[in-house]
């Protein structure tokens, strides 16, 4: 197994959304003999974006998953969504692989998600190729795509091939490093061929600068290069993979996916210099342990992705991370402390499922179907061996829609479609929020939370509505006041009677509530104090202007009477009510409104507008940084001017605009806004 392990290549197709990877993945596909024929993201056809929502759409919004063999090894293929809205849980998918092929499109090269998703790559340190594809489309650019590579993100490339040619004229490709040159025929068939004469002094500085690049890999090729001036083909090839192993460099392939061309030269680089699975790190797990990717260890398995199957049923898709998983075996959840039965392990091809009746060890991603208690991000292990893998944390969502039932009565029905959805996709989170009521949906974009709904109803029969959430205001005070809060009541034998005087004044922001009994002498007896307390607290919750709940204020009680017989806890819990109702009415109470903390991340030619747009939402700029020619905007907004700002920021970039956003802290909502959200909260109460 050790052998054939050491050919097996297992990595993800990463890029922003758009750059060609679903339709890539299909032509790689195709090449490797796995499908008949290539499939037409415009048509639907294509192997790995079948759900309905992506036939729809024309873009993956869930992982497509493939093995296939190339020259007799094995390979592990997962072809990850580009969109900002599907890319929460792409640090698990990025976990079960070894390395990973950046792509961008010829036409748009780096874009600023492209280098956030490169960011997650290399926050999980992973080697990794890039392919240049749309070189048959107009405007095909690959210098100014390759020169965004090194500008934007960074990385040295190292291009294996030049185009010969462009946009309908794209016939080909130069190899840099051998000095030839490679036609395209039908199919994507190659046919060697000279270099073209114009070509000729550009490929030559290619490969001069594409050597020394090789050649720092390490001081055993430098001395090499310096005293021969020149490296031999195999001191090419084992430097240059390892300068990938090492991160230092990323070969670079060129080709276009639609029209068959380059396909086997990128599974071939990806055969050459990617890693194998035995050439990962010791994977990381809970309190400091470690194992080892090796088939001689025991076994563990990483949950990147729970996926839903309409006769299968759940799917957890596994990646082995150590040992050897077979059929029908036991093992444990190390996560939860459950065990579960493996059934049978199924290869994917997009929806195809193909039974694996073998074991498979380290770097293997295969399906399991109806496992009982285990989910995405979890880890099975071997019984007598647990180990739980750290899982890489996942950015929160940034955008919430409040559920309800479009008829009466379904309530129960919609809540169980969404947690089956939740199984699925754990960048959808479902909340209550208790001041408002509402039920909460919160998702990575407003077309995540959309399409969400859109399966609920296609799989489950769930009619939702979604509804924009009710904004969390909050009440405060600014002045001070001295009252007294009297409760008597007789109706005959035992009456009520409680009497408290308090001061309320304010307190900074974000100090919450601060009670002070200063009762002194007997004037209310201990053990009523506590109701004074709990009345205040409780009125506070039903607040005074708009009914949002009353913060940042201290209650002094200091004096106030009772009666021996007619007193109780009941009493001086509503004398404590009516005491705070009073002092708010002197106090000059206000609305607060929540203000979030906005990170919005454009091209910086977008830098403008979108600082405008911000700006005319009420926003304050706090700064922005620039880099590689992606602007990073930073803001404080209110929260009820950031509801529909997800579909803005996308019009106004061209989709090229991301944004996050987080709760930071309240501020004084502004009057003219304070008197409306009054006035429809005491028409709503009518």
């Amino acid at each position: 197994m050790e052998e054939r392990l050491a050919q097996q290549r297992t990595y993800a197709l990463i890029g922003h959304g758009g750059t060609g990877k679903t339709s890539l993945a299909e032509h790689m596909l195709v090449t490797a003999g796995v499908l008949s024929r290539q499939g037409k993201i415009e048509e639907g056809t294509t192997a790995l974006d079948y759900e309905p929502e992506e036939i729809k759409r024309r873009g993956s919004i869930q992982p497509g998953f493939a093995h296939y063999l190339w020259k007799g090894a094995e390979h592990f293929l997962v072809d990850t969504p580009g969109d900002t809205n599907f890319i929460g849980d792409l640090p698990y998918l990025l976990t079960a692989v070894d390395g990973v092929v950046l792509v961008l499109d010829a036409l748009d090269g780096v874009k600023p998600l492209t280098k956030k998703i490169w960011g997650e790559a290399r926050k999980l340190d992973l080697p990794a190729l890039a392919f240049i594809g749309k070189m048959d489309r107009e405007r095909a650019d690959f210098a100014a795509a390759l020169a965004g590579l090194t500008s934007v993100l960074g990385v040295r490339a190292v291009p294996l091939f030049m185009p010969i040619g462009s946009e309908a004229n794209f016939r080909g490709v130069v190899d840099v490093l051998a000095g030839s040159a490679l036609l395209f025929g039908d199919n994507g068939a190659l046919t060697p061929a000279a270099v073209p004469e114009d070509m000729v002094d550009e490929v030559q500085a290619a490969r001069e600068v594409a050597v020394e690049n090789i050649a720092e890999t390490s001081e055993e090729l430098m001395e090499r290069y310096l005293d021969a001036g020149e490296l031999s083909a195999a001191d090419l090839e084992a430097g240059l993979r390892q300068g990938v192993l090492s991160r230092a460099l990323v070969p670079v392939v060129v080709g276009s996916a639609l029209t068959a061309k380059g396909g086997a030269l990128l599974l071939d680089a990806i055969a050459r210099f990617l890693p194998s699975p035995l050439e990962h790190a010791p994977w990381q797990g809970k309190d400091g342990a470690t194992r080892a990717s090796s088939p001689e260890e025991p076994l563990a398995a990483f949950v990147c992705k729970t996926l839903s199957d309409p006769f299968t049923g759940q799917l957890s898709i596994l990646r082995v991370l150590s040992g050897i998983l077979a059929p029908d075996m036991t093992v444990l959840n190390a996560t939860k402390e459950d065990k579960e039965k493996i059934g049978g392990l199924l290869y994917l091809e997009g929806k195809k499922q193909i039974p694996c009746k073998e074991a498979v060890g380290p770097g293997a991603i295969v399906a399991v179907a109806k496992l009982k208690n285990t989910a995405t991000g979890d880890t099975l292990c071997a019984e007598k061996a647990p180990f739980a893998l750290v899982p890489p944390k996942l950015t929160p969502p940034i955008l919430s829609y409040a559920l309800a039932a479009q008829e009466k009565g379904d309530e129960d029905k919609v809540f169980a479609a969404v947690q089956k959805l939740l199984d699925e996709d754990v960048t959808l989170q479902l909340t209550r929020n208790e001041d408002t009521g509402d039920m909460l949906l919160s998702g990575m974009g407003q077309l995540h939370i959309e399409i969400a709904v859109e399966k609920a109803k296609r799989r489950y029969k769930a009619n939702i509505l979604l509804q924009t959430p009710k904004i969390p205001y909050r009440e405060t005070i600014k002045g001070k006041a001295q009252v007294q809060g009297r409760h008597k009541k007789q109706t005959g034998g035992r009456g009520q009677f409680g009497d408290c005087w308090i001061r309320m004044e304010p307190l900074p922001r974000g100090a919450g509530y601060e009670f002070v009994d200063e009762v002194v002498g007997g004037a209310i007896p201990r053990n009523y104090i506590p109701a004074v307390d709990k009345g205040i607290q409780e009125a506070a919750a039903r607040g005074f202007l708009a009914g949002y709940p009353v913060i940042d204020f201290k209650v002094s009680l200091y004096d106030g009477s009772y009666h021996s017989v007619d007193s109780s806890e009941m009493a001086f819990k509503i004398a404590g009510s009516l005491a705070f109702k009073k002092a708010m009415e002197q106090c000059n109470p206000i609305l607060l409104e929540p203000i979030m903390l906005v990170s919005v991340f454009i091209p910086d030619e977008y830098m403008g507008d979108v600082i405008g747009d911000l700006s005319s939402r009420r926003g304050r700029v706090l700064g922005s940084d620039s880099s590689g020619g992606v602007t990073e905007v930073r803001a404080h907004v209110p929260m009820a001017e950031m509801m529909q700002y997800a579909q803005t920021l996308r019009s106004m970039t061209g989709g090229q605009g991301t944004f996050t956003m987080e709760f930071d802290h309240y501020e004084e909502c502004p009057p003219q806004i304070a008197e409306a959200v009054i006035a429809e909260a005491k028409r709503t109460e009518t």
